[in-house]
């Protein structure tokens, strides 16, 4: 079985005044193990600009994902967008990498920035091949995977950065490989790797970005399975059963709820050491059991840790707190977040009493609807999830 998987994560930023990003990012899985990223960029900026590069990144995304040729997927892109009268260019560029089984990739790419590609930290010279296809100059590239290999695709707001403020010629595609390779040795997630980039392309703009500026980072890493426990089983019976299931499990085991934890407890002959210190106001202390990786309380944490996920694929903003702060939240996101790649719920389904106060928000109501949130936002982080009820 192949061991390894994609980590991915991308973020754009608008050209100053523009509400919309001229810059298109699309993913299209094939099976298990494969999958296609197409990274556009529309001519100019703006509501045309947007409207192109999403039809460019559609198109290839789709036919390539039917298994198509790039030879097709190249004429179809060249017929459907006309070229610009006053330029004289296509109205979209465009980056594909295609990973097959997780194996390989396929680097595809048209008039963007070189994508860099990062090997054992360091970056690497990879081979291209100039195809000629219906009179368009595009350079492809096929690599054996190997683990920790990284990849960066980017629009041309990236190298654009700084022209006229803090360099005279941009910054350049070698700096960008070298603020990369400091950051990527971390250990950080893809979307956190581009969202650093993509935060320091505003800041060398001035926090004034001239252009739609999008990075697409690509880490290829080993599956790491992780395992969360939360709330206690409908019948008492069936708690030996459900902490039998659990901790047999390979990889690393959370455990959230009060009396989960006293379950979980019982069932390992340890006792629970409840922390009193809280690390934050809105997230209550974490506890410890030996034989437990992590144990804090149950529905407030949890729903703490959706807010955070919501951001990750959102704009991304709190990275920053959930990375380095010591609450039960942020240690949980840390986990699920950077380290897991498939995720195991075990979800009891007793009510608890606590949780049935009409005064309390509705997301706190029903602790099903907390599991279903999380698993959706994991799911679109690119993560394997499998929910067992109890």
């Amino acid at each position: 079985m192949n061991n390894l998987c994609a980590d991915i994560g991308w973020k754009s930023i608008n050209h100053e005044g523009e509400q919309l990003c001229g810059d298109h990012v699309d993913i299209v899985n094939q099976g298990e193990n494969s999958l296609v990223i197409v990274l556009a960029d529309g001519l100019g900026s703006g509501v045309k600009a947007s409207i192109l590069s999403t039809l460019t990144s559609k198109i290839i995304s789709t036919m390539m994902a039917e298994g198509l040729k790039l030879e097709d997927c190249t004429s179809t892109i060249a017929a459907t967008l006309p070229i610009c009268s006053v330029r004289g260019v296509a109205y979209s560029t465009f980056t594909i990498l295609h990973i097959i089984e997780n194996r390989t990739v396929e680097i595809i790419q048209y008039d963007n920035p070189k994508v860099i590609f990062l090997r054992n930290f360091q970056v690497y010279d990879y081979p291209t091949t100039e195809l000629n296809i219906d009179g368009k100059k595009v350079l492809k590239s096929v690599i054996k995977l190997q683990e920790d290999d990284c990849m960066v695709a980017m629009s041309d707001g990236c190298p654009h950065a700084g022209i006229g403020l803090a360099f005279n010629f941009g910054w350049k595609t070698e700096d960008i490989a070298d603020f990369m390779q400091t950051m990527i040795s971390a250990g950080y997630t893809a979307k956190t790797l581009a969202t650093m980039l993509v935060d320091q392309c505003n800041k060398e703009y001035g926090y004034h970005p001239g252009d739609d500026t999008t990075a697409c980072v690509v880490k290829v890493r080993k599956r790491e399975p992780m395992n969360i426990l939360f709330g206690p089983p409908r019948n008492r019976d069936d708690c030996n059963r459900m902490m039998s299931l659990f901790f047999s499990k390979e990889g690393k085991h959370i455990i959230c709820g009060g009396t989960t934890s006293s379950i979980a407890a019982k069932y390992l002959g340890k006792p629970v050491k409840a922390s009193l210190t809280f690390e934050r106001g809105d997230v209550p202390p974490i506890a410890e059991i030996e034989g437990v990786d992590l144990v804090t309380e149950g529905v407030i944490t949890i729903n703490k840790v959706i807010e955070y996920a919501k951001d990750v694929l959102g704009k991304n903003e709190l990275y920053e707190k959930w990375s380095f702060q010591r609450d039960g939240a942020s240690l949980i996101c840390r986990l699920l977040f950077e380290e897991a790649t498939d995720i195991n719920f075990y979800v009891g389904r007793a009510v608890n009493p606590a949780h049935q106060n009409p005064d309390l928000p509705i997301t706190f109501n029903i602790k099903m609807n907390l599991v279903e949130e999380l698993s959706k936002c994991l799911k679109q982080m690119g993560k394997r999830i499998k929910v067992s009820y109890f």
